[in-house]
């Protein structure tokens, strides 16, 4: 774990009250989420939350599973080491947000669906669905679980206490909310973590702002292009070609197709609804910038000033909130730390459970009743919190490195999901064996890509140059690549049912489409904002 830890906090009584009052309230929804479950049985309550989560609730925990401790470490020293270039992925995550509530949205719901698999083999067939739930799966356990873990374990030990310790904790306590409460308790306690959240954010972005002396100051004592958000097509990290162009491919992936994150919209009590959800969380993604990843400009202001002294970009946050915060607000961004960690957490423990359950098990046992689907979705569960325990005694071997690679496998096979879920609503002459064909041919491009990354020191030459092209820029190559496979296999096979497919395209669907003006007005509003920020920041 060499180099992973970040620097203790000190904490008072009253921040260590703080701390524990967050616990209690996110208990106390854990218990009422759980009660109501207990009462009705059945696994639509169970996974999605009775179908009747307002859209409030359904923005605010689109927000908050998104946000990982590990997120808000990384945002903030990402701002310290290059500034604001890193908020592109946020601000990009309202438009892909709006992608979800005006294009998906209405094909989800209308065609009843409980999983994205399940979509997939609405629209293709049974081996498209079983390789989206096989790679989700395996991708939740050796990525989201793993990080969440490992990351929760160096929060703990910023507080002092042991890092397994701290790990077996953080597992638990998440395990035993989720198992109990299903899907209800944990949009529940997002809507909680969402405030906790902002208000550990708020504070620090305020706070250390005081302590610089105001915006004016920090504009004055920081270069000028750490304020831009768009970098040259070279830049290692930000090329704008790839912020443009590559980007918008993975956050279509993450943002419109994954279980994880659209789980909560199929948890909406209409289409109204869960659009303005949508709509909702694509303006809390424009806070980021301004109170994640501005701390880390702030403290490197500090930095330059000689108030503060960083030497590791991931020590930003930590180190700012010990030289800037009163007494009490401390406790509040450790809170935020666990909020994060827990919404993460119990999110991919009730998304990995619904897909066991309802794409493997009900799929191949379909006399199964309601009640058995909930038992099984709660063993799955508790089976899922065991591999993360399994997970912990791994973690001392695993580098900060072997993280980033792990996780961006998933950036490598995002391209081709992308594209048999948004080429496939408008273009009905899409088969399912172009389907797989596109979806195999990328895992197998994708994996490539990571071996030759994993030995990129010992290539020269062609696959010394794909080894190390940016990830952004590989991606849009793949989504190319993946398009044409699978419009080519298509047009070479059989034409697909139609019959099969008319809930599923683009002009059966949209025809009835639910839409306010209200609606309308704050999509626009959101579009002004982001043009806004891309002007203000360039």
């Amino acid at each position: 774990m060499s180099g992973s830890e970040i620097i203790a906090v000190d904490l008072s009584l009253l921040d260590i009250v703080t701390i524990g009052v967050y616990f209690l309230i996110v208990f106390a929804i854990a218990w009422w989420a759980s009660h109501r479950e207990r009462s009705q049985n059945e696994s639509t309550d169970y996974f999605l939350a009775g179908r009747d989560v307002g859209w409030f609730v359904v923005g605010a925990s689109l927000f908050a599973s998104n946000i990982g401790s590990e997120h808000l470490i990384g945002l903030a020293g990402s701002g310290f080491a290059e500034g604001v270039p890193v908020a592109q992925y946020e601000i990009l995550a309202g438009i892909a947000l709006l992608m979800l509530g005006w294009i998906f949205v209405p094909f989800y719901l209308k065609s009843n669906v409980s999983t994205m698999p399940e979509f997939l083999e609405r629209r293709y067939d049974t081996k498209s669905r079983m390789y989206l739930s096989v790679v989700s799966i395996i991708g939740y356990v050796l990525t989201k679980i793993s990080v969440t873990i490992y990351a929760g374990g160096i929060v703990f030990e910023a507080i002092g206490v042991d890092f397994w310790v701290g790990a077996f904790i953080l597992v638990v306590v998440t395990g035993i909310y989720t198992i109990f409460g299903g899907l209800k308790a944990v949009v529940y306690t997002d809507l909680v973590q969402m405030f906790v959240l902002l208000g550990g954010a708020l504070a620090v972005t305020f706070f250390g702002l005081q302590e610089l002396g105001g915006w004016g100051e920090m504009t004055k004592v920081v270069d000028p292009e750490f304020f831009s958000l768009w970098r040259s097509a070279e830049h290692t990290n930000y090329p704008w070609t790839g912020i443009l162009f590559g980007a918008p491919i993975l956050g279509i992936w993450y943002w419109c197709t994954d279980q994880f994150i659209v789980q909560r919209v199929l948890s909406a009590r209409d289409e109204e609804n869960a659009r303005k959800g949508t709509i909702f969380a694509g303006y809390l993604k424009m806070l980021p910038l301004f109170i994640f990843v501005l701390p880390g400009i702030v403290a490197y202001a500090l930095v330059q000033q000689g108030a503060l002294n960083i030497t590791e970009p991931n020590d930003t946050l930590p180190v700012l909130a010990q030289a800037v915060l009163p007494v009490g607000l401390r406790g509040l961004v450790i809170a935020g730390l666990f909020a994060a960690l827990m919404s993460s957490l119990s999110s991919v423990f009730n998304s990995c459970s619904t897909l066991i359950t309802l794409d493997f098990y009900k799929k191949f046992k379909e006399d199964t009743t309601e009640h058995e689907l909930v038992i099984v979705g709660q063993v799955s569960t508790v089976i899922l919190v065991i591999l993360g325990l399994l997970w912990i005694p791994f973690m001392e071997y695993f580098s900060n490195q072997l993280f980033l690679y792990l996780q961006s496998v998933q950036a490598y096979i995002a391209p081709p999901i992308t594209a048999v879920f948004l080429v496939g609503l408008f273009y009905k002459r899409l088969n399912s064996t172009g389907a797989f064909a596109s979806l195999i041919s990328g895992f197998v491009l994708g994996f490539a890509r990571f071996f030759l990354e994993l030995y990129k020191s010992s290539l020269s030459g062609f696959w010394h140059d794909i080894a190390t092209i940016n990830f952004l820029h590989f991606a849009l190559l793949m989504f190319v690549i993946c398009t044409v496979i699978l419009i080519t296999v298509s047009l070479f096979t059989e034409k697909p049912d139609e019959e099969q497919i008319k809930d599923v395209i683009y002009h059966k669907t949209i025809e009835d489409t639910e839409v306010t003006r209200r609606s309308i007005w704050l999509t626009i509003g959101l579009l002004g904002i982001i043009a806004f920020l891309w002007i203000y920041f360039s």
